[in-house]
């Protein structure tokens, strides 16, 4: 399908055209996404021929963020990186420019650029492979908030296109390390695991008290990235190279000790459906982060209260977990 579309425009229209129809599946939304995504690869690697590249060239183009997760919504802004094999001179300079067009490309059929330039078009995130396990190296030497905030990051990285093992290599080298140094998980727990409060002490629901948001709750710092940052803790400690919040739990959930995450899942599963079926079309990137209460029946608020309520737990069991490990 992706190979009928010649230009940008074409495909964001199509794009516009379709999404809708995934409104009650996750899943096929995120396939969706990927097709998009690899149409607009396919045609920046034809507009990037006039830049000498010898075929031989290996590298694989990697999404990260809620899409290297499979967790997309209808709108989502970009964080994507490149590897590509090392020896090659000249290579940097050919990637970097790819990446610089994928990124324009994906801005112009409807993904924003990221804020925090988490992008294929930046250097920081367009290295070789042996480059980038200097970097990785550095980052866990360092310790510092955004160093292992980028390590996070880059746990979520997907392959869309080119050696799937490159990514499989760099999370395994990430998982070694740590097994050296497990002080580092501790401080992953403490870079990643802030959160916001959303109930009161009386079990009531804490919305917005003012601003555009007023009344609705902020879906994604009170509920969604307390479950993924809690997750992909426990995912990176145990080596699981999955990228879902769903798939990582399923595979956890087999280790022994871990027998509880259930229930975690099934929350996780009931906040990706809200979140689709609360999109309106008029929403702005960050209006889909949060959900009207008022929408919610009785019961469906109750539901609410105690998946963040779990959060906590969730994030007291990791918290309990880490710290028995690097005792």
């Amino acid at each position: 399908m992706e190979s009928t579309f010649n230009s940008y425009q074409s495909l964001k229209t199509w794009k516009e055209e379709q999404i809708l129809k995934y409104r009650s599946d996750i899943s096929a939304l995120n396939d969706f996404h990927d097709i998009i995504m690899k149409a607009v690869i396919r045609m920046a690697l034809e507009r990037t021929k006039k830049i000498e590249r010898p075929s031989s060239w290996k590298f694989a183009w990697f999404t990260m963020g809620s899409s290297g997760r499979r967790e997309q919504g209808f709108l989502s802004d970009q964080d994507h990186g490149l590897v590509f094999e090392s020896g090659a001179a000249e290579a940097e300079k050919y990637f970097l420019e790819l990446g610089e067009e994928v990124s324009k490309g994906l801005q112009a059929v409807g993904y924003p650029f990221c804020e925090g330039n988490v992008m294929s078009s930046n250097p920081l995130w367009c290295k070789s492979l042996s480059e980038w396990k200097e970097q990785i190296n550095a980052w866990m030497q360092e310790e510092s908030l955004q160093t292992i905030r980028n390590l996070h990051i880059f746990y979520d990285s997907r392959v869309l296109a080119g050696e799937e093992a490159y990514i499989a290599e760099l999370k395994s080298f990430i998982h070694v390390n740590l097994q050296k140094s497990p002080h580092l998980l501790t401080r992953m727990v403490e870079t990643s695991m802030h959160m916001k409060k959303s109930v009161g002490p009386f079990g009531q629901i804490l919305a917005e008290e003012k601003g555009s948001h007023q009344g609705e709750l902020d879906l994604k710092y009170a509920a969604f990235i307390p479950y993924v940052n809690a997750v992909r803790i426990l995912a990176v400690k145990e080596g699981i190279l999955d990228t879902s919040t769903i798939a990582r739990m399923n595979k956890i959930m087999n280790i022994n000790g871990y027998g509880g995450l259930g229930k975690y899942r099934n929350n996780f599963a009931v906040l990706l459906k809200w979140r689709l079926q609360s999109y309106r079309q008029t929403d702005a990137y960050d209006d889909t982060h949060y959900i009207q209460l008022k929408t919610l029946s009785i019961s469906e608020r109750n539901e609410l209260r105690d998946i963040l309520k779990d959060a906590k737990k969730l994030h007291q069991f990791v918290v309990r977990t880490i710290q028995k490990g690097a005792g």
